[in-house]
């Protein structure tokens, strides 16, 4: 079985590119098959949550070709089949995009039950709740989300909480639905406006993404295009912690600054330096971090996917903070794998009440999902010895070339296989 080895104790400096973002990628996947023309898609982050969507788009007909890494061409024309039942996209949580996008396209789609990280119930009853307003008949049945119409009429929604993917999932349907849509409540996430502007590049008609009302004027049909997804929020969030808890010194390059207010005003509450150019932002940690408290928000609030990064940064720091989850109830499930590093945590309800340490040790851990495993994975390149990781199929599904990027900032981390591979890694980092 595949883990991380890390050795400890060297601050990470230097340069990182990031990728595409994750959580558009698979939204825009999805899209490409609403219409018959072909789509080239850019800057496609090559993870396995990606590529699990692309196999189960091919097995429903979509033919998909790969340009190089990061780019794919793709024509949904010769799709017949409306349903997935595809045991690969049970793994991954936006298999429900498909449904939006069949849906939208056919009147009619069934897809399995999603799956994705154990971080807590994630329903999808506003999803149901939006197309059925568009005059769709949804059920669940057989461990299958069926959805059909004779045909999908613009109405008028207001979601019950702020949803990330009942909004996009929604708005993929509605962009070819009869008259208007409104969602109002609507997520103002960046990879919500990313879809809306790659759906609009197909000859869609929405506006308002990125606020919370969002309009939309269903068209008889899309057409092809050529999209470049948006750079990584979570991923640049990562290696920007990444740096603080090594005391490190890092520019993350291929940024949307703006997307990243939220985690630069945490790294500079705790005592980093934080510079924003273009399309950058270095992140240096030359003093001591100090305490905060931090409480997860939808945007453009502090996301819940850095929340497990910002807790071990906060784990290293002088006095207390308090960090509170809002989003997931499920998301502190890597705080017992923390503890045994050293770190020292209380877990109470939806809050996790954090007295800093001076340091980590090492020690044997698993990533109990993409995000906490990244962090882990944070704390074992901070802790003093060495830290083995298992299950990083997590981390993979979200993170490309993790390790490699970052031995390129000079952390002693590898990927090792057999107990032959990390006693060679032992004998290396001494």
């Amino acid at each position: 079985m595949e883990q991380y080895a890390i050795k400890g104790g060297n601050p990470l400096v230097g340069e990182v590119e990031i990728g595409g973002a994750k959580n558009a990628a698979l939204a825009i996947l999805a899209a490409s098959i609403m219409t018959d023309e072909t789509v080239l898609i850019e800057n496609m982050p090559d993870v396995r949550d990606t590529n699990v969507m692309m196999q189960a788009m091919e097995s429903i007909g979509a033919v998909i070709e790969r340009i190089d890494r990061h780019t794919v061409k793709i024509s949904g024309k010769a799709i017949r089949d409306l349903a997935i039942e595809d045991d690969y996209i049970k793994k991954i949580r936006a298999s429900y995009y498909l449904l939006g996008a069949l849906l939208g396209k056919y009147n009619k789609a069934q897809v399995t039950l999603p799956g994705g990280c154990n971080i807590g119930l994630r329903p999808i009853d506003q999803h149901i709740k939006g197309f059925r307003a568009l005059g769709a008949d949804v059920r669940i049945e057989h461990g299958l989300i069926i959805a059909e119409a004779e045909k999908l009429k613009g109405g008028h929604i207001y979601m019950d909480v702020v949803t990330v993917g009942a909004t996009i999932d929604v708005m993929l349907a509605a962009s070819m639905a009869e008259g208007q849509t409104i969602i109002e409540n609507a997520a103002k996430e960046p990879h919500v406006v990313d879809v809306a502007n790659f759906l609009n590049s197909m000859g869609a008609s929405i506006k308002g993404a990125g606020t919370d009302v969002i309009r939309i004027k269903g068209v008889n049909r899309l057409h092809g295009t050529e999209y470049a997804i948006i750079p990584d929020q979570i991923e640049a969030g990562t290696f920007m912690f990444a740096a603080a808890v090594t005391k490190g010194d890092v520019t993350v390059k291929n940024v949307i600054p703006k997307h990243l207010e939220s985690i630069s005003a945490k790294l500079m509450e705790i005592g980093c330096e934080v510079e924003e150019s273009d399309d950058a932002v270095r992140v240096v940690a030359a003093k001591p971090l100090t305490h905060t408290h931090v409480k997860t928000l939808p945007y453009p609030g502090f996301p819940t996917d850095m929340q497990p990064q910002i807790t071990v940064a906060l784990g290293l720091s002088k006095g207390t903070s308090i960090v509170t989850e809002s989003i997931f109830e499920n998301r502190f499930k890597y705080v017992d794998e923390l503890t045994r590093m050293g770190a020292s945590i209380k877990v109470e309800g939806n809050t996790a009440i954090i007295d800093g340490v001076s340091k980590y040790t090492g020690a044997s851990i698993s990533a109990p999902d993409l995000r906490a495993g990244a962090a882990l994975v944070m704390a074992g390149l901070a802790a003093e010895g060495t830290t083995l990781i298992d299950d990083i199929k997590f981390i993979e599904r979200g993170y490309e070339d993790f390790h490699l990027k970052l031995q390129g900032l000079g952390a002693q981390i590898e990927k090792v296989n057999s107990e032959r591979e990390l006693q060679k890694f032992r004998l290396k980092t001494g």
